[in-house]
C-alpha cells in the first residue's frame, strides 16, 4: 500500500507529458495550415562562406521543375459581374422591377375583377359628384347648410335623371305600334328596291335568306333562353351598381373632404405632401371633364335630335336621349348612336330620309371634334387621341361599357397627377440642392428689376405646377 501515492504521482506526471506533446503537436500542424504552399524566393545569397544549410536548399529548389518556354500565361478569371456587360446589367435590373410591377398589377386586377360592380359603382358615384359638387357648393354660398344644400342637390339630381328615363321609356311604349308597322313597311320597301335593284337579287334568295333567319332562330332557342336570364341576371346587377352609386354620391357631396384627408393619412408621411398637392388638381381635372363631356352631349342630343325631328324620323326624343348618354363613351358611342339613328331613319322613312339623317349626325360630330370639344374641355384635361383609343379598347376589354366609360378619366386624371409630381419632384431636388457659390451663384442669381428690392422677386413656382395654398377635394 506504500507503493501506491508514488505510482499514481507517476502515472499523473507521464498524461501530464503526453498532454504537453499533443498541444506543440497541435500548434505546429496549425502554423504548418497558416503558412503559404508556394516557398518564398530566398534572398540573394551574400558574398562569404556558404553555411551547411545552402546545399539542402538548393537540392530542395531543384526537385521543383520550373514551367516550359512554350506553356501560355494563364490569366487570372474576372469576377463575373464585371464580365456582364453594362446593359445588360442595367436591363436585368431593371427587367426584375418590371416583373414585380407587373405582378402587382395582375393581383390589384385581379382584385378589381372580383369586386367590379363595386368600384365601377364608386366610380360613377365620383362622376356624378363631380358634376354635382359645384351645385352644392353654390348653395354653400347663399347661406344654405351642407348637409340642406347636399339634399337638394342631390333629390334634384335624381328627380331629374328619372323624370328623363321615365320619358324615355313613356315615348317608346307609345310610339312601339307606330314603330312596328313603319319597321313591317320599311321592310317590305327594302324588298322591292332589291328586287328592282342592279344587283341582281331574286325574290327566292330574299325568301332563303329570311327562312335561314327563322330556322337559327328556331334552333338557337335555348341559347336565346339563356341570354335572356342572363340579360334578367345584368339588371339586377345594374339596379344594385345603381343603388351603390346614389349612396356614395350622397356621402361624397356631404363628407367629402374629410374622406379625402384620411386617405391623406393612408399615405407615407414623405409622399403625403406631394400626393396633398395632386388630389385637388386631380378633382379640378376630372370635374372639367365631366361637366364639359355633358356640355357636349347635350349639345349633341340637343340638334341631331332637332334634326331628326325636322325628317319626321319617329321617336326622335328617346333617339336623342340615346345620343346623349352614349356621347359619355368617346369615338365608339358617337358612332353607335348615330348609326342607330340612321337605321330607324332607313327602315321607318327610307334611304333618302337615312343619308339626310347621317348627313346630319356627321356635320354635329365634326363641329363637336373641332370646335366644342377644344374650346368646353380645354387643356385640363387634353388627352392625345392614341391615347383615348387604346384607353376605351383597353376599358371595354376589362370591363365592358363601363370600363369604356371611364376609361378617359381616368388617363386625364393620371396624366394631371403624373404632371404635378414630376413637377414636384424636380423643385423638391433644386430645393435641396446645395446653393450655388463663388461666380456660379453669380451667374444662377436671378437679377431683379431695377428699383425693385431682391425679396420681390419670383422664383417660379407657379411655372412649375407647384401651389402651397390649400385646396378641398370633393367636400369643399
Amino acid at each position: 500500500m506504500s507503493k501506491l501515492p508514488g505510482w499514481l504521482g507517476r502515472l499523473g506526471a507521464e498524461l501530464t507529458e503526453l498532454g504537453e506533446r499533443l498541444e506543440r503537436r497541435r500548434a505546429e500542424a496549425e502554423a504548418d495550415e497558416v503558412m503559404p504552399a508556394v516557398p518564398p524566393v530566398p534572398a540573394a545569397v551574400p558574398a562569404g562562406p556558404v553555411p551547411a544549410e545552402a546545399p539542402r536548399r538548393e537540392a530542395v529548389a531543384e526537385h521543383v521543375p520550373p514551367p516550359p518556354t512554350y506553356a501560355p500565361s494563364v490569366a487570372a478569371r474576372p469576377d463575373p459581374v464585371s464580365a456582364i456587360p453594362w446593359g445588360m446589367r442595367v436591363a436585368a435590373e431593371a427587367g426584375w422591377r418590371l416583373l414585380v410591377l407587373a405582378g402587382t398589377l395582375w393581383v390589384m386586377m385581379r382584385v378589381i375583377s372580383a369586386v367590379q360592380l363595386v368600384v365601377l359603382a364608386f366610380v360613377a358615384a365620383l362622376l356624378v359628384t363631380a358634376m354635382l359638387q359645384p351645385t352644392v357648393a353654390r348653395l354653400r354660398q347663399y347661406g344654405l347648410p351642407r348637409g340642406l344644400a347636399t339634399a337638394v342637390t342631390a333629390i334634384l339630381g335624381f328627380v331629374i335623371i328619372g323624370l328623363v328615363g321615365w320619358f324615355v321609356v313613356w315615348q317608346v311604349m307609345d310610339n312601339i305600334d307606330t314603330l312596328s308597322d313603319k319597321v313591317r313597311t320599311g321592310i317590305d320597301d327594302l324588298k322591292n328596291w332589291l328586287l328592282d335593284s342592279p344587283f341582281h337579287v331574286t325574290e327566292q334568295q330574299i325568301n332563303d335568306v329570311a327562312k335561314n333567319l327563322s330556322d337559327t332562330i328556331g334552333t338557337n332557342t335555348e341559347q336565346i333562353t339563356s341570354a335572356g336570364l342572363q340579360g334578367v341576371t345584368v339588371m339586377v346587377e345594374f339596379l344594385t351598381g345603381m343603388l351603390l352609386a346614389m349612396f356614395s354620391t350622397l356621402f361624397l357631396l356631404y363628407d367629402g373632404k374629410r374622406i379625402w384627408h384620411w386617405v391623406l393619412k393612408l399615405v407615407p408621411a414623405q409622399a403625403r405632401p406631394g400626393v396633398a398637392g395632386a388630389g385637388p388638381r386631380a378633382w379640378r381635372t376630372l370635374t372639367a371633364y365631366v361637366r364639359g363631356t355633358v356640355l357636349v352631349a347635350l349639345i349633341d342630343a340637343i340638334f341631331i335630335g332637332l334634326g331628326i325631328w325636322f325628317l319626321k324620323v319617329p321617336m326622335a326624343v328617346p333617339l336623342a336621349v340615346f345620343i346623349f348618354l352614349f356621347a359619355f363613351i368617346p369615338l365608339i358611342g358617337a358612332v353607335v348612336s348615330g348609326a342607330l339613328a340612321v337605321v330607324v331613319a332607313l327602315v321607318t322613312e327610307g334611304v333618302f330620309t337615312a343619308l339626310m339623317v347621317l348627313v346630319v349626325v356627321l356635320a354635329v360630330q365634326q363641329i363637336e371634334g373641332h370646335v366644342l370639344q377644344p374650346f368646353i374641355l380645354g387643356r385640363a384635361v387634353r388627352v392625345h387621341p392614341l391615347a383615348v383609343v387604346l384607353s376605351v379598347a383597353a376599358g371595354g376589354m376589362i370591363a365592358g361599357i363601363g370600363g369604356a366609360v371611364v376609361a378617359v378619366p381616368l388617363v386625364a386624371v393620371t396624366n394631371t397627377v403624373v404632371g404635378y409630381l414630376r413637377a414636384y419632384g424636380q423643385e423638391e431636388a433644386l430645393r435641396h440642392a446645395p446653393a450655388p457659390h463663388g461666380a456660379t451663384a453669380l451667374g444662377a442669381a436671378p437679377t431683379p428689376a431695377p428699383g425693385s428690392p431682391p425679396e420681390d422677386i419670383d422664383h417660379g413656382d407657379d411655372e412649375a405646377g407647384v401651389d402651397r395654398g390649400t385646396e378641398d377635394g370633393p367636400g369643399k
